[in-house]
């Protein structure tokens, strides 16, 4: 597939999975993912990796920070907008607005360091929030906000030590027969974050 160019990130991106079907109008990145896509490494080894989910996606270097507001039209269990690093096919995290077994919507991240985890954090009222991925030299760190001034730090973690990563935008829908995810005030900021605590 050719090259993307989104407001708002200063490099072209690329498919490491394609979608199902997508759209770039207005600023606004829309993303379908199909039935049972996802990005996940079973840590018990039961079941073979998963990584279909569609993932646009673009070479970053050096410390930065990328936001987006996120919303999901939830269906199915697991259905999710997220954003993501990705350092390699066995080193990559993503932090997701996902729909909970409970039916709640929740942020949760996943980091992939040969085998995935899996943390919960915390409900969200309603089907959208602000996601951020910093990177501050060898680490990054995770962060959530409802009105994108007010961060809450979500993981603070290491990957495979690379020079360049790939980083962007993800949907899936892991047990579901599709999922429409979308991503809007998308910013690029080439800066490395403040304050790891408060995300300012």
């Amino acid at each position: 597939m050719a090259a993307v160019t989104l407001a708002g990130m200063p490099f072209p991106l690329r498919w490491l999975s394609p979608p199902a079907a997508w759209s770039h109008a207005q600023d606004v990145l829309t993303i379908d993912a199909g039935p049972r896509t996802d990005w996940f490494v079973d840590p018990g080894g039961s079941s073979a990796p998963v990584l279909t989910a569609p993932a646009l996606v673009g070479s970053a270097d050096g410390d930065f920070m990328l936001k987006a507001r996120v919303h999901v039209d939830f269906a199915a269990t697991f259905d999710a907008a997220a954003l993501i690093v990705h350092a390699g096919e066995r080193a990559w995290a993503k932090l997701c607005l996902e729909r909970s077994p409970q039916a709640e919507p929740m942020v949760v991240s996943v980091v992939t360091r040969g085998v995935s985890d899996d943390c919960n954090s915390q409900l969200v009222d309603g089907d959208s929030i602000w996601l951020r991925i910093s990177r501050l030299g060898a680490a990054f760190a995770l962060h959530a906000s409802m009105d994108g001034s007010l961060w809450q730090l979500v993981r603070h973690f290491a990957l495979d030590r690379v020079e360049t990563v790939a980083i962007g935008f993800l949907a899936q829908s892991p047990l579901g027969e599709g999922c429409r995810a979308s991503f809007d005030e998308i910013g690029f900021d080439s800066r490395r974050l403040g304050d790891l605590r408060s995300g300012a």
